[in-house]
């Protein structure tokens, strides 16, 4: 099968739906498919990429580091003709998800879309407290609209898929978790030697626990109520450190924060970090903390769950497919609970190590193998509906 994935991001940059792409089209053509990147063209990048066509692109006016592609290019479109899709798989709303369906449309074949992002917690970005109630219809419109003109749209999650039936869209929605590539983060991939010395690197010291974040450093993952909480966790865990690794548009006000505080040798940004390397960071956390109530999935949950390192998380309704309380994690539901779950999971190894055994054997449930031959059945529903070719080709 030909596949082309239209997404409007992608590397050097690293955030969710990038990962969640390039997951796929590493399994797909592990299963034997041929896979295509279309995305926005980015000035850090030069010259061809296998696999990967850039459409022209200016930088966004609302996000920083965003790129917005054109809507449509006729060279693009004769490079995408030549490839005799079977099916386009868009990953965006924006401009390059228009323009998948555009292609779609042109070459009459099926559009299956992706919806990672919930916009409706998105509109600080571009809108005052005043007009945020109103972006928000905007976007819930903007979105119904998009996705009814698609075959059918995944949802990473259940929360998702409620969502988007709330803003009308009552049929074709596939459940589909994102997987991960459970080998990348398992324990003991890793020497003691390489942790020690990436430990070392950033300035921690070895018996230092150290409570994790690994994600975008943006103002809906409310890492601000973690650093809040750092203080009270000091008095109780002396050395601890708050390892933050990401970067995105909160980090300074972040760093302001811990400041004012006067925590700020205790708070770590350790900034973007390659993704080939992003197993090896998991490995430091003694507990992975999570205040979001934001996501559409939250695949680093899974990522900690594979590298065995416990999870704190807020309780949002995403977690109700994967995390359980006192079972493979612990869920807080209001920020007073955060110390109190933190020294549940330090203080006892036992009971810490039950949930983490429960934890490892859920996350091969969300392996990358076990999503791509979910979105590939999606596929040979739509491509193979009116062919008599045969279902496994």
């Amino acid at each position: 099968m030909n596949i082309g994935l239209f997404i409007d991001t992608y590397y050097p940059q690293i955030n969710g739906v990038i990962t969640s792409s390039n997951i796929l089209k590493q399994e797909l053509i592990k299963l034997g498919h041929n896979v295509i990147i279309v995305t926005v063209k980015n000035p850090d990048v030069q010259g061809n990429e296998e696999g990967v066509i850039r459409i022209p692109s200016i930088p966004s006016p609302f996000i920083p580091n965003q790129r917005l592609g054109l809507i449509y290019s006729q060279k693009v479109m004769n490079k995408i003709r030549s490839l005799n899709l079977d099916i386009i798989h868009t990953q965006t709303e924006f401009s390059i998800g228009i323009f998948g369906r555009i292609v779609a449309k042109r070459l009459n074949i099926p559009v299956i879309h992706t919806y990672h992002t919930m916009y409706e917690d998105y509109m600080h970005y571009i809108t005052d407290t005043k007009m945020k109630k109103y972006a928000q219809k905007i976007v819930k419109k903007a979105s119904y609209y998009y996705c009814i003109k698609c075959d059918s749209v995944i949802a990473p999650s259940q929360k998702t898929k409620e969502a988007l039936i709330s803003y009308g869209l009552d049929k074709n929605i596939e459940v589909i978790p994102t997987g991960i590539n459970i080998e990348r983060f398992r324990r003991g991939k890793y020497s003691e030697l390489e942790l020690d010395e990436l430990k070392q690197n950033l300035g921690i010291k070895k018996d230092s626990p150290v409570i994790l974040f690994i994600g975008r450093v943006a103002k809906e993952k409310s890492i601000d109520v973690i650093i809040k909480k750092m203080p009270e966790i000091l008095k109780k865990i002396p050395g601890a450190v708050f390892l933050i690794v990401g970067d995105g548009p909160a980090r300074k006000a972040l760093q302001h924060l811990s400041i004012q505080l006067g925590i700020e040798d205790s708070i770590i940004f350790a900034g973007e970090r390659p993704w080939e390397d992003i197993g090896k960071y998991y490995q430091l956390g003694d507990v992975f903390v999570s205040a979001s109530t934001t996501e559409t999935q939250g695949i680093t949950f899974v990522e900690a769950m594979a590298a065995e390192v416990p999870i704190v998380a807020k309780y949002d309704k995403n977690l109700d497919d994967m995390l359980k309380n006192n079972v493979n994690g612990l869920i807080f539901y209001n920020n007073e609970e955060l110390l109190e779950k933190i020294m549940q999971l330090l203080n006892n190894k036992d009971y810490t190590n039950r949930l983490l055994k429960k934890a490892a054997k859920d996350a091969e449930k969300i392996s990358a193998e076990n999503f791509a031959q979910n979105v590939l059945a999606l596929y040979r529903k739509f491509v193979y509906k009116d062919s008599k070719k045969l279902l496994y080709g």
